[in-house]
This record gives structure tokens, sequence and C-alpha cells, in this order.
């Protein structure tokens, strides 16, 4: 594995339970827990000839971390030029260049590089916050896109996601809890229809602060199935033994 040339302030980090390591820099962008949560909350198509991509990518964090599971191909989509360009490095440094393309570009765009109901699943971690005015942003412009719905929109994406799908394909999103009655509402728009949704907690007592959300598309309106709780830490303050195992494997 060779060393790929690190950019000012970059540094290079390991997801210990998947033996994976991806280039990160606080002063432009760092995976959080919920790209761990969702690449282990999705599933991965299993036949060869699939195809799964990630949308709003980054720096790639959720397709890296779900690539040792994933069979067929992953495409990540990214509009910035500087995360898409982390990405490639740590696509490199993973020597997973014959099973993961990057493309910079906006999600909206994509179709020119995919056709259309052709994907077997999608992953994306979104923008959570709506670009409102009023909206607090971060000054760090790179932090103020991933975080605010400045380059995209939660419409946007689903619809994209819908167009990619194949009938039956299944799409998996991490977003904040207070936002699940828009993204029914529009996931119900869009043919994709919600099957599994699981909350995450910070700790007992604490309100949840993600939510998972697994969608069909042209899926029956019934069946959904909500999963147990997960707690991020213990009572004692550590990641409860759930997280643990996602982080660090057993």
């Amino acid at each position: 594995m060779t060393t790929p040339e690190l950019l000012p302030g970059e540094r290079i980090d390991q997801l210990y339970s998947e033996d994976i390591q991806i280039i990160q820099s606080p002063q432009v962008f760092s995976f959080s827990l919920d790209a761990v949560l969702l690449a282990n909350f999705a599933k991965p198509p299993m036949k060869q000839a699939s195809t799964l991509v990630d949308l709003c990518a980054g720096n790639g964090a959720v397709s890296l971390f779900m690539a040792p599971r994933v069979k067929g191909k992953i495409a990540m989509v990214e509009i910035q030029p500087r995360l898409a360009d982390m990405a490639r490095r740590s696509v490199a440094l993973n020597q997973l260049e014959q099973q993961i393309t990057v493309y910079q570009q906006d999600l909206a765009t994509i179709f020119d590089q995919i056709h259309k109901d052709s994907v077997d699943a999608v992953v994306c971690n979104p923008p959570y916050f709506a670009d409102l005015p009023d909206s607090k942003k971060n000054p760090n412009q790179y932090l103020a896109i991933a975080r605010h719905e400045i380059a995209t929109t939660l419409e946007t994406v689903i619809s994209v996601t819908s167009g990619l799908l194949k009938t039956n394909g299944k799409a998996y999103f991490v977003h904040r809890p207070d936002r699940l009655p828009e993204l029914i509402s529009m996931m119900q728009k869009y043919r994709l229809a919600v099957k599994r949704l699981q909350f995450v907690y910070p700790k007992v007592g604490k309100d949840a602060n993600i939510m998972l959300v697994e969608a069909i598309k042209d899926g029956g309106t019934s069946g959904l199935k909500v999963l147990p709780s997960l707690m991020t830490y213990d009572e004692s303050g550590e990641y409860s033994a759930p997280v643990k195992k996602m982080l660090y494997g057993d």
C-alpha cells in the first residue's frame, strides 16, 4: 500500500473494523459517526454485476467503509473538488481503483455519467440543515456546504436517488429525526417507500439525534419496520458496545 501525497492539514485515519484507511482534514472535512452508522445500516447489493452509488459522498467515508462488503461497483458523487480529490486519493490508498469511481460534479447532473433506472442501491449522508435566510452557517465554506443545503436540497437528492434506482432498488439515508415527516413525504412523491427505520440516541434519557432510513423504489406502502434503538454512549460515557464493534470490530 503506497502512502499518497498529503496536503497541508491532512492526515490518514483508520476504521479498524474494516481495515480501511481514509484521508481526512479538520480544516476541510472529517467523517463523523453518522457515516459509520450509515455504512453499517445499509445492506449492500450482493451481485457481482451490481452498482452502488454514494451521493453527497464527501471524502468517501461511507463507500470506503462499505467496500469490503460490496461485490459490485461503487460510484461516489461529490460536488466539492477538494473533497472529491481526497476521496480519490483514499480510494488509491486502499487499492480500490478497480471497484470505486469518483465523480466530482453536482449530483443533479449525474445522469450524464450513470444511466437512469440502472442502480441497485443508493446511500446518502446529505446536508442536514435547510438553507434558510436566518440559518447560522459555518464560516468555513467546505463545512457549510456539507451541513447546509447550499449546493443541493433534500428534494433534489431524493429525486436523483429515485431516478438512479431500478425498480425494487434500495435507498439508505442518515438524517436528523426532526426532518422525518418531510423525508417520508418527499420519498412518497418520488416513488420511494420507507421500509426500515432506526433512531440513534446520544445516551439513555436523551432525545434521538440521528435516524437511519431504508426505502425501496416502487415498494408497497405497508410493512414499515422500526428497529431497536441504538445508543451512542453507555452509562459510563464510553461508546456503547454496538458502536465500538462498528468502529473497532470484535
